[in-house]
């Protein structure tokens, strides 16, 4: 029998797992290393640390497997996407990588927008310009570090170091390639506009390839490092997520994957690039020949619940906390949770933002509190999925889930309920290493497509389908769109609505509870509570401002109108100066009116 290998190459490990032909695990290699913090929001990683992983993970897949590297007939290549890696003509590696994670570049951002103009960008690459992305590391080293620009003569990301090491060859993916911040999306190829405005050499960059295409074999030096066979074939691959995708069949349109990590993925497939004008959707290539995606990064999903079991619940076990959180209702009993613990990726790009809960009470105990980080992770996920809809996406199907929080059952549920999706799992967890290995057999000649591979490979388990009862009403109320501090988020209206709607559903005399003409909102509209750093709060005064009326006068048919009115509140746009109390979303318009407040416009 044969095999195929998928090797990936992580921040914090290098995997190889072995598949045989019926795309069944074999057996898996794992070699660990560490990365450097030199700087405070820096984060860089001695390559020569992957490929020496790489080598201990082959070997030990190969000795668990109990096969010889002769049995092997292509790999599969993919890793932490976005890091810089520097060779000079040699090879040589001219300074550590500058990896994803790493924050030292938002002034080669503000650069590039310059450069290249930021709606410019965002139509060619499909993204706007984060820290995160590769180009920006190269601006950095070019304006920092001139030494080292001056003997730049290839550069690679971290799993192209790796094949450059198995075949020396010099090649990456479009998947990856479109991760730099340097590729035209449409195109499926480096932006020579970009490139020229960045002032960079288009000679360092390496030939792209499709996911499954063989880019090389493997030299005779890397053979008796590794133990495999010299001619083995070696496939492009694609970068974690993509590969990931590709190792969860998320490789048509309709089927999301979802990676429920310390962060969470939502990666939806497109068969045409789309793009968010606003640039907080990311939008690249995938591994899969002439296909592309959208993808959001929440910064703390199941890191969130990670964090509430170590400061609140400590020796309690995920399980356990879940499994109580099960006994309270949907919606937490009013509880809402913000997960922005260290910040937010998209698609609310903000590293000042902060996780929160938000109507706290006495009646709330333990239980409430964790089914609220469940949801408030699960409605962030949201946002990310609505603002690739609103892009142009279809709303999915069937959302694939891998990851460690994706083991309990109530997240599950919650997240379809959320995500209005069904929600399955797969029957490997290997995720981007197996996507890997799915595209080593595409390359290997197993199979004629990438398609076919997951269509005989991956076993889907649906487990979780939208309730029948989901409350919609907590999707308006809890699942406004990030943090408070970012502005426009909030749907006042939808958030006034649904407590409104929630009294009227309380009140056994709603008709004597609801009431009063449309002169009451003159006591809402008060500049001491109507303010965007406590969104909540400005929709427990409306309710008890209505709910206080003495004489009811069918406000409910006039409602509508209402919530419009109060729509635009806690909503600034257009560049208007806003002041008060310098607390944003309140204008002081100086008319005389007795409320000091004009309503933003849009």
């Amino acid at each position: 029998m044969a095999f195929v290998i998928g090797i990936d190459t992580s921040t914090t490990a290098t995997k190889a797992v072995v598949v045989d032909e019926a795309g069944s695990i074999v057996a898996t290699g794992v070699a660990e290393y560490g990365y450097d913090i030199p700087r405070p929001g820096w984060s860089e990683q001695d390559p020569g640390l992957w490929w020496d992983g790489t080598v201990a993970a082959i070997r030990s897949a190969l000795t668990a497997a109990e096969i010889a590297g002769d049995d092997v007939a292509a790999i599969g290549l993919t890793g932490q996407m976005h890091g810089a890696v520097l060779l000079d003509e040699a090879g040589t590696v001219l300074r550590p990588a500058i990896l994803w994670n790493d924050q030292r570049t938002a002034e080669a951002c503000d650069e590039i927008r310059r450069a290249v103009g930021r709606e410019r960008l965002i139509a060619i690459t499909g993204n706007d310009a984060l820290t995160g992305f590769t180009a920006p590391k190269l601006v950095w080293v070019r304006d920092q570090e001139p030494e080292v620009w001056a003997r730049v003569r290839h550069v690679l990301l971290p799993k192209d170091f790796v094949r450059f090491r198995l075949t020396e060859e010099y090649a990456i993916d479009k998947a990856d390639g479109s991760g730099t911040l340097l590729f035209d999306l449409a195109a499926r190829a480096w932006s020579a506009e970009v490139i020229t405005a960045l002032r960079i050499d288009p000679a360092w960059l390496p030939p792209t390839f499709e996911g499954p295409a063989v880019t090389g074999v493997v030299s005779a030096t890397a053979a008796e490092a590794t133990g495999l066979r010299a001619g083995t074939r070696v496939v492009a691959g694609g970068g974690d997520q993509a590969a990931n995708a590709v190792g969860v069949g998320a490789i048509a349109p309709g089927v999301v994957a979802l990676s429920l990590g310390t962060s969470g993925v939502v990666f939806a497939t497109t068969e045409t690039p789309l793009r968010d004008p606003a640039g907080q959707v990311h939008a690249f290539c995938h591994a899969v020949p002439g296909r592309w995606h959208m993808m959001t990064v929440m910064l703390s999903a199941a890191g969130s619940l990670r964090w509430f079991r170590d400061a609140l619940a400590p020796g309690e076990t995920y399980e356990g906390l879940t499994a109580a959180a099960g006994t309270v209702a949907p919606g937490a009993d009013g509880l809402i949770f913000l997960p922005y613990l260290t910040g937010e990726r998209s698609p609310h790009p903000d590293p000042l933002a902060r996780g929160a809960f938000v109507g706290l009470t006495v009646g709330h105990d333990r239980r409430h509190l964790t089914r609220a980080v469940l949801e408030g992770v699960a409605f962030g996920l949201r946002d990310g999925l609505d603002q690739m809809i609103a892009a142009g996406m279809p709303a999915p199907e069937q959302v694939r889930a891998s990851g460690g929080g994706t083991a309990s059952p109530l997240w599950r549920q919650i997240l379809a309920d959320v995500l209005r999706a069904e929600v399955a799992t797969v029957s490997t967890t290997e995720g981007a290493a197996y996507g890997a290995g799915v595209l080593a057999a595409v390359g290997a000649g197993w199979f004629a497509s990438v398609e076919a591979t997951a269509g005989a490979w991956v076993r889907v388990t649906p487990t979780a389908e939208p309730g029948a009862d989901v409350d919609r009403r907590r999707a308006s109320a809890a699942g406004y769109a990030g943090p408070p501090a970012l502005a426009p988020q909030l749907d006042f209206g939808e958030l006034l609505l649904a407590d409104l709607a929630r009294l009227l559903a309380e009140d056994d005399h709603a008709e004597d509870v609801i009431g009063g003409d449309l002169a009451l909102v003159d006591r809402v509209h008060d500049p001491a509570v109507i303010h965007d750093a406590d969104p909540v709060r400005q929709v427990e005064h409306v309710v008890d401002v209505v709910a206080d009326q003495e004489d009811p006068d069918a406000l409910v048919l006039e409602l509508a109108d209402e919530v419009a009115h109060l729509g635009g509140l806690g909503r600034p746009q257009g560049g208007r100066g806003l002041i008060h109390d310098q607390d944003a979303g309140v204008e002081v318009d100086g008319s005389g009116d007795g409320h000091g407040l004009a309503l933003p416009t849009g």
